[in-house]
């Protein structure tokens, strides 16, 4: 209550401020239902949406692993060798720049399958963020830091993993949380064209059909499913930067 109390008070006011409207029919109902029936469809439609969440997760937490891995792989070079980055960087720059809306259409007529265009999208907007916060977080350490590791003659992979990796973490930390908003916002537009099941896929096909009372119960599920994964990854990274200034 000390501190989400004021966050329960706009939940509530944002909620009566719907009722309202809606019962008043200051809103289109066709458009925005009433709460009872949002709540009469979360009850007929929760078995369809927990199947589409297991889909999407099927998607997101492959997708999320290899975008990772890849920005590690690159981002880890990239930082700890100034020659690399000038050469490099640019190139990571423009590429990255390329919104996952203008590569889906040429995702999803070279894949081999709508799965494999779905996984490829969600990897692109997973990579980016985690990328340059690696890049950055190994530029940026301090000084002192390695020449410590160089007086005390830690070198290569013991040098990286003691002193390289957890000198960036707080900034690595920091680009795994853009990259898991992003990853799921990729997720939902790659379902909805591109896949026949997930929740992006569930709201796109009650939408196609009309059915608005289960897109809002599919959008407030989805949210619902974001903030708690959020919250996970807030956890775990709280954990993993416990030494440092909160």
């Amino acid at each position: 209550i000390k501190n989400y109390g004021g966050t329960v008070l706009i939940f509530l006011a944002v909620f009566m401020a719907y009722k309202i409207a809606t019962d008043m029919q200051y809103l289109d109902r066709y458009l925005y239902p009433q709460v009872g029936t949002i709540v009469e469809s979360f009850r007929t439609s929760w078995p369809d949406m927990l199947q589409n969440l297991k889909a999407s997760f099927g998607l997101l937490i492959p997708g999320m692993t290899s975008g990772v891995l890849i920005a590690l792989a690159i981002g880890i070079p990239m930082g700890l060798s100034l020659k690399l980055r000038k050469t490099i960087y640019p190139i990571v720059y423009s590429v990255s720049m390329i919104p996952v809306v203008l590569l889906s259409p040429f995702a999803i007529h070279m894949a081999p399958t709508l799965r494999a265009a779905s996984m490829f999208l969600v990897i692109w907007g997973t990579l980016w963020a985690m990328l340059f916060a690696t890049i950055n977080g190994i530029m940026t350490i301090d000084k002192r830091y390695l020449d410590n590791a160089t007086t005390l003659e830690l070198t290569g992979l013991k040098r990286l993993v003691k002193i390289v990796l957890p000198a960036a973490l707080p900034s690595m930390a920091g680009g795994f949380v853009s990259s898991v908003r992003s990853a799921f916002l990729s997720l939902v537009f790659a379902e909805m064209y591109g896949t026949k099941l997930g929740l992006g896929y569930f709201v796109k096909a009650n939408s196609d059909l009309g059915r608005f009372e289960n897109v809002w119960s599919g959008f407030l599920f989805m949210a619902f499913v974001m903030v708690i994964v959020m919250q996970l990854v807030e956890i775990v990274k709280n954990r993993l930067l416990h030494w440092t200034i909160d």
